[in-house]
Order: C-alpha cells, then structure tokens, then sequence
C-alpha cells in the first residue's frame, strides 16, 4: 500500500511540474506569437453598396440604431451571405464554431469571393472546435486579403494524442472558451444573437437543427460591436493562425476547386435560390421588403472581456449587465435558455422574484431535444423546486406531433438565448442560463428596448413554448410530470422524460450526480 501511495504521490507532483511547464511554455510561445494590433477600417460615405444601403436610415435615424430580430434559419443564412456578397471594404467575424459542412462551405466561398474583389477579412474563431478545419482555414489564410486568429488555441494540431495531453496539462486555461457570435460588413451592418456556422443552425443538417435567434443592426450600435470584435482579435489570447499552422502555398487554389464542388452540388440549391431570393440589403435597410429595421436609442451590445479567460476584469462581464435588467422585472420574466443550470444561486434570485408576484416562464429543451446530456442531467435537480416556488417550466419537443419533425425528417433543438423583462426589455445573445456561460466562457449579446423586437422576441417565446412546440412541466402529488396538450381533446401526461431513450435518461441521471456542475 505504502508503496502504490509512493507511486501516486510522484505521479501527482511528476503532474503538476509538466502543467506548470506547459503553462509557462504556452505563455512564453503566446507572447512571441501574438500578431499585431489592428482595428477596424474607417466608415467612409457613400463607398459601398452597403454605404449607400444604410445612407437613408441613418439620416433620418442619427443617433439611433436599426434592428431586425431574424427567426428563421433559411433568412439567416441569406443576410449573411447576402451581406458578404455586397460588402465593399471589410468583413469582421467572430465565431465559436464554423463548419466544415455544407452551408459553412457556401459561406467560405462567398468570404473568398469578397477577398477576391478586395474586401479586408478578420476571421476570429474560438480553437475548440477549429481542428477539424485546419486545412481549409490555413488555405484562406493565404489570401492576402484574409487574416485569421484562432482565440486560447493549442499549440499542437495534427497529433491527436500529442493535443490530447496539452488540454490535460493546460486543463485549467483551455476550459475558458470566447463563445461570442458577430459578423459585421463594412462597419455598417452587425449580426448579433446565437447562431455559429454550421448545418444544424440553418436548416440544413439530417439530424438535428436548432431553434436560433439573430438580431440585424445598423447604426449606432454597430461601431459598438466592431469596439467588441477589436478587444478580442487584439487580446494576448488571439494567435495569427500562421503561427500554428504552416501552409502549401497551393493550398488556395485546391481549395478553390473544392469549395466550387459544393457551390454545384444539388444539397446547395435551396440555399443558392434563398440569396437570390432574399432582398439586397438597400432593400432590407430601407424598408422596402418582409424585414424592416426598426430604429432606437434604447440598445445596447454588451461583452464578457476578452480577460475573463484568465479569470480578470470581473467587473465588466456580461452577467453583472444583465442581472440588474432581469431582477428590475415588475410583473413578468421570460428566459429562453438551451442550457439551464440556475445552481443555488439562481434558483434563490427566480424564488424571490416569485414570491414578489413576478410571473416567470422559462423555456429550455427536454432531454431528448438536449444535445449534451450532461447539461440536461445539471437542470434536471432544480425542476421540482422552481415549480414549486411556481415558476412555470415548459422544454421544447425534439419531435412535434407524433413522429413529425418541425424540420421535416430531422429533429428540433433549442439554441435561441434571450429573455424579456415585463416586455420593456429584451435580450438576444450567445449566453446559457449555466455556469459555464456566467463564469467561465466569453459571451456578448444585445440588450434593447424596441416595442416592435420586443413584440416579436415575445411572439417567438409564445409560439416555441406552446404545447405544438413544448411539454409544460407540471407536478402531482410532488412528482414530476410533462403535460403535452398539442391534442386539445385527449392531453397526454408523461411520468418520464418523454421521446428520450433509456441510455438518455441513465446518461443524465449520472451526470446529476457527478460533482461538476460548475462546468455545465
């Protein structure tokens, strides 16, 4: 025993001595690594097709700034591309994940387009996810016109052991994450709210796709946004990705011819015939199409400081921010939240805005729409007690109507982060109700005050959580129950969690016990 005790005892100190060399070798590599400062481009009048598309709102808006909250996944794709596509001067984007997939593709091929023709492109993407685009990202990065930084990357890239070890022995830094989401064309149009680039985000994946909210800006509030995007492609953690990546300088042109394959495949077209569809953007900012900005002075874009990745500048993150709006509430609380851990914490804020006579709905997904069961098996303890403080619980359907997707064969999750305040307050984001979002990763979202966006955040809450969409959670007898009322004539209750499998159920169940909730 003394001797296996030995053994561990060294393991542990042999442990702790590489972190702290991984840590201290990482720092020094960071420091020589890091690129130069750079900003975003002066606005210039009448410069670009989006100059021109902004010119009449901004005149009889000065001061203001236009929104447009964006639903549906098929709209969202568009703007995006549609934005990239008449940009004229500069593209800043900002993402925690962009696919290697289908619609990730369309839009890599318009960004290149854009470099084509000179437009300046930052692209800033969270490393986590990044590995699986290597090859394609360091061929972008040879474009003249395409800069890259990947945000707390890892040093190794190809050897999935060798990285392996890395995270294990830099656990504690590479656990924090820049989960925000921006894209900005030309300093004159932002888009803001919870959406990466991927399938499932734009109605395209097999599998799953999400529920997801964006809003469009122009304005004020974009050079808010671009000061955001600035901090962070500037921040000690933002490593050029030539310093982690060596590149065939034909790696370009392959990719041309590949990225052109995907532009021709059939799966495409629907995608194609949406931005020939969708209105320019003259027509989209100036009112002439379905969207229409609606202008204000009561909006605000907010961020987690790019330094919350080493535990810094606590004052200014995101949920100190938001807190004051949420707990301002006088009759009623809306929260929209994928992830819900409220912990200890939380639970006590909902419980005394209940007992204050606060209506509080909170929509988020059941375990079979959830895809990281873990974060289910953290929500799962606070059902009963929020219900019971009388705080209405309602979880998206992954399925609809019995076995109807909302998505046709695939099915629903929910991805949308918002809430509304008394429906004078409304906030659409990147940040989970949980404690990875509040503590540990980077997230941004915007805060507003807008009748008509309010009016329609309150429409998308309303209509995810009705019961065509979601399960109300109710209790009996102290017990929990889902309440599926889409067949007005025969309701059904659940006793468990419905349209989830039994390896589902065991998964999240195991994972409410394990201590690592603060992770969730």
């Amino acid at each position: 025993m003394r001797r296996k005790l030995r053994m561990l005892f060294i393991f542990i100190i042999l442990f702790i001595i590489a972190s702290i060399i991984s840590v201290y070798s990482y720092g020094t590599f960071a420091k020589k690594a890091k690129g130069e400062d750079s900003y975003a481009l002066p606005v210039i009048e009448n410069q670009t097709p989006i100059d021109f598309a902004v010119a009449k709102g901004l005149a009889e808006h000065p001061n203001e700034s236009g929104l447009i909250l964006v639903t549906d996944n098929l709209d969202a794709f568009a703007i995006r591309a549609i934005t990239a596509r008449e940009a004229g001067r500069s593209l800043d984007l900002q993402y925690y994940i962009w696919k290697d997939d289908l619609t990730g593709k369309l839009l890599d091929l318009e960004l290149l387009k854009a470099a084509d023709r000179g437009v300046k492109i930052r692209l800033l993407l969270d490393d986590m996810n990044a590995h699986g685009r290597n090859s394609i990202l360091a061929a972008l990065n040879v474009h003249p016109n395409i800069q890259i930084r990947m945000f707390n990357p890892t040093r190794a890239r190809d050897n999935g052991l060798v990285r392996g070890v890395e995270l294990i022995l830099r656990a504690l830094s590479v656990n924090r994450r820049m989960h925000n989401k921006a894209w900005i064309a030309d300093g004159r149009i932002a888009i803001v709210g919870g959406r990466n680039v991927g399938d499932e985000y734009f109605a395209a994946s097999k599998e799953k796709n999400f529920f997801d909210a964006d809003l469009v800006m122009s304005g004020q509030i974009v050079a808010e946004t671009s000061h955001i995007f600035d901090q962070f492609w500037n921040s000690d953690s933002a490593i050029p990705l030539e310093a982690l990546i060596k590149t065939d300088i034909d790696a370009l042109d392959n990719f041309r011819i590949s990225i052109i394959d995907a532009r021709n495949s059939k799966s495409a077209e629907p995608y194609i015939g949406q931005i020939e569809q969708t209105e320019s953007m003259k027509a989209v900012l100036q009112g002439q199409g379905e969207m229409k900005l609606h202008w204000t002075k009561d909006v605000h874009v907010y961020s987690d400081p790019p330094e919350k990745v080493t535990d810094e500048n606590k004052e200014n993150w995101l949920i100190y921010k938001l807190l004051p709006a949420m707990v301002s509430a006088d009759s009623t609380l809306k929260v929209i939240s994928p992830y819900f851990v409220p912990r200890e914490t939380g639970l006590e804020k909902f419980a005394e805005l209940s007992e204050k006579g606060i209506h509080i709905d909170i929509l988020t997904n059941s375990l079979a729409a959830n895809d990281v069961l873990l974060v289910h098996g953290g929500y799962a303890p606070y059902r009963v007690p929020l219900l019971e403080h009388g705080i209405n619980l309602y979880e998206l359907k992954t399925f609809g109507k019995v076995d109807q997707s909302f998505f046709g064969s695939s099915g629903a999750s929910l991805h949308t982060k918002a809430f509304l305040v008394d429906d004078r307050i409304g906030f659409v984001g990147s940040l989970n109700f949980d404690p990875r979002s509040v503590m540990l990763n980077t997230e941004m979202g915007v805060l507003f005050s807008e009748p008509t966006i309010l009016a329609a955040l309150a429409k998308e809450f309303e209509q995810r959580s009705s019961a065509d969409y979601s399960y109300k959670l109710i209790l009996e007898d102290g017990d929990l129950r889902w309440l599926d009322e889409s067949d007005k004539q025969n309701p059904q209750i659940w006793d468990e969690e419905p349209q989830s499998s039994w390896w589902q159920r065991i998964t999240a169940k195991i994972a409410g016990w394990l201590p690592i909730e603060s992770q969730l």
